[in-house]
């Protein structure tokens, strides 16, 4: 009987119907970008002080610039108040005492000389910024200043437990099924955290946004992987990461226009109410339902397809078979994964370069905000580099290979960060296009990691192998909230040798990895072992199933 993959070379592996369904799951992807890196809008951290009572006043009745009120009101300011002394304490004196001495203010109140007392900031803070953030709202600075690492590792730990769970959905229920269902709760979600009015639940239904919209964005990536045919397979993968980056662009124009972060909130969940309309725009993936035995669903489908392609399917195509049923009757068990030395090398390696991909990803757009002049036109500059990622790789992998290029990314966003640490301050514009070099490696890094990972294990364990090493993805974006906030009160770079170390690492354990250019996926644990030694064959053609857990960016 024939495979879906043969009637699809009949009624069109990348037309009409496929490309309308492409680019409708575009919009999807783009959609995720609030989610995945928001913080950066969301928990922007502005210039801050102590508020201190009678302060206002005193440099009004002296007449003081901004500038002078600092130097004499805050401590340790030294034109850009940078240090933790003027950020998180204050002098312990009475502003409001009668004959303050306007020209040496502490002098008058403590006597020359003498040691000025420093205190926390009990009256709050002052930021100097338009708008506002979950920090300004809920002063997420000094020793509070670890919520803002709890708000991101919260929506990254629900990815974690998410895309376990919302893979069992869509391989039990369908693709269609849970797109629909996630991208209603993510909607929610979305809309309650405009109007929750405490950190607790902000943190909460964050975690809940994390359960369901990885899932949603995973959802859409395999639904549209599974309506195309074999060789486009690929390409419609980079490229529908590659829409996650445009919606990168139009979420930092939204941010500027909107500073205000509850209301920056509303405006990117609103339009994402449209994609509901996707039950009557997208059609149920064939090969699940194939799997599901379902084939008069898929075979109306296929039908459509042909239609809308303007093709007509040969009419001896009357039935489908699944691709993978042979292999469905092995179980897949984690010990497989470790148990024979190339699969486990594989594991460990794979393991390495999902956390690494996620931690330099993320923890470069964190710090990026910390120390940006303007963060709108560093989040568009460090934005616009993905999208040279996307085409290199589309023009490298099938003539370079995979390991080369994989490595290379690695070390690149490696060293850049390495010279984004050691490149002066007064360099800033050198700092920028540093750091935008390592965006590009690493995310060129991160979209490789996403499809090799399918290629380097055996059928019967290859949803298992990619759910398990994409899961450090998740966990390396629990940790690095911590990594970058916490570090840069140690020293300010520190962060970024941490990333210097970890993408170097990862580079040079790539080469370890077989090539997997030109050859057919692995059908056995023996194929995998034997893959050094291996010629690419060309007779047998095994197809990639896209399965529920493949996840990426996340």
């Amino acid at each position: 009987m024939p495979t879906l993959d043969d009637i699809l070379e009949h009624v069109g592996e990348f037309d009409r119907f496929q490309k309308q369904t492409f680019l409708v799951l575009c919009l999807l992807s783009a959609s995720f970008t609030p989610v995945y890196v928001g913080v950066f809008f969301f928990g922007f951290i502005p210039e801050h002080r102590c508020f201190s009572p009678g302060v206002a006043e005193l440099s009004q009745r002296c007449g003081w610039s901004l500038e002078e009120q600092l130097n004499h009101t805050v401590p340790e300011w030294d034109g850009h108040g940078a240090s933790f002394d003027s950020r998180c304490r204050r002098y312990e004196v009475d502003w409001n005492a009668t004959g303050i001495s306007c020209t040496d203010p502490l002098g008058s109140l403590v006597g020359s000389g003498s040691t000025v007392p420093l205190g926390p900031c009990r009256d709050g803070w002052v930021y100097n910024s338009p708008g506002s953030s979950l920090v300004t709202e809920f002063d997420l600075v000094c020793e509070d200043s670890w919520k803002l690492d709890l708000f991101q590792s919260s929506v990254n730990a629900g990815f974690f437990i998410g895309s376990i769970n919302i893979g069992y959905i869509a391989d039990r229920f369908g693709r269609k099924f849970c797109l629909l269902t996630t991208i209603l709760a993510n909607i929610v979600c979305g809309i309650l955290l405009v109007f929750v009015p405490t950190y607790l639940w902000i943190v909460i239904i964050r975690f809940l946004q994390g359960l369901v919209s990885k899932g949603c964005w995973t959802a859409g990536y395999i639904l549209v992987t599974e309506v195309v045919g074999p060789q486009y397979r690929r390409t419609v993968g980079i490229l529908y990461q590659a829409a996650f980056s445009v919606g990168l662009l139009v979420f930092d124009a939204i941010a500027y226009a909107v500073p205000h972060w509850r209301w920056l909130q509303l405006a990117v969940t609103l339009p994402t109410c449209f994609f509901l309309l996707y039950y009557w725009c997208l059609p149920e993936s064939p090969r699940w339902l194939i799997s599901q035995r379902k084939n008069e669903k898929a075979m109306k489908i296929v039908s459509d397809m042909a239609k809308k392609n303007g093709k007509k399917m040969p009419s001896h195509f009357k039935d489908i078979q699944f691709e993978e049923d042979d292999c469905g009757k092995q179980n897949p068990s984690l010990m497989d994964l470790f148990r024979t030395p190339q699969i486990r090398k594989n594991t460990l390696i794979l393991m390495f370069n999902w956390f690494t991909s996620s931690v330099l990803y993320q923890g470069l757009i964190m710090h990026m905000g910390m120390d940006a002049e303007n963060m709108y036109l560093d989040f568009l500059y460090s934005a616009l580099v993905e999208f040279p990622a996307a085409f290199i790789i589309i023009v490298t992998i099938d003539r370079l290979g995979r390991r080369y290029p994989w490595a290379v990314s690695n070390v690149v966003a490696g060293a850049a960060c390495l010279a984004t640490a050691l490149i002066p301050e007064d360099m800033h514009s050198l700092k920028v296009v540093a750091a935008c070099i390592g965006r590009m490696g690493i995310t060129m890094a991160f979209e490789m990691v996403c499809f090799v990972s399918t290629e380097l294990y055996p059928t019967y364990i290859r949803n298992l192998g990619v759910m398990v090493c994409s899961s450090l993805c998740d966990i390396g974006g629990v940790l690095v909230p911590f990594i970058v906030y916490r570090l840069v009160e140690v020293w300010y770079d520190l962060p970024l040798i941490v990333f210097t170390v970890l993408g170097l690492t990862a580079g040079g354990l790539v080469l370890l990895l077989p090539e997997t250019k030109g050859r057919v996926l692995p059908e056995t644990v023996e194929d995998v072992e034997n893959f050094h030694r291996q010629s690419a064959p060309k007779a047998k053609k095994i197809y990639l199933h896209v399965q529920g857990s493949e996840v990426t960016r996340g």
